[in-house]
């Protein structure tokens, strides 16, 4: 099953995730000992987060560390750019307002 970045950052464990692999590469059991939950659980939101190419995995001997892959957090960014937009064309907007109000 493809899922795509939306999916992945849906859910509040999979975003901590994120941004602790972010910070510096980590371990499945590293990474669970953060969460109050199991290593299972933890497990499924790397594939899930693996699945969406957010997350790449790398073999160092015995142990999996999972890196962050920030290049795919674009595909959120210029979703979000849209609106970015927008919005700072209402605070401007508002900002206008406010200063014809005062100026009165």
């Amino acid at each position: 099953m493809r899922r795509d970045v939306f999916q992945a950052i849906a859910d509040p464990t999979r975003r901590a995730i994120i941004g602790l692999i972010a910070l510096q590469a980590m371990t499945p059991n590293a990474l669970a000992e953060h969460f109050d939950t199991s290593r299972q659980a933890v497990s499924k939101h790397i594939k899930i987060l693996t699945e969406c190419e957010l997350v790449r995995q790398e073999q160092s001997g015995r142990e999996i560390y999972y890196h962050f892959n920030p290049a795919k957090m674009k595909e959120i960014d210029q979703w979000l750019e849209k609106f970015r937009t927008l919005w700072e064309d209402r605070f401007n907007q508002l900002d206008d307002v406010l200063l014809t109000i005062k100026n009165k």
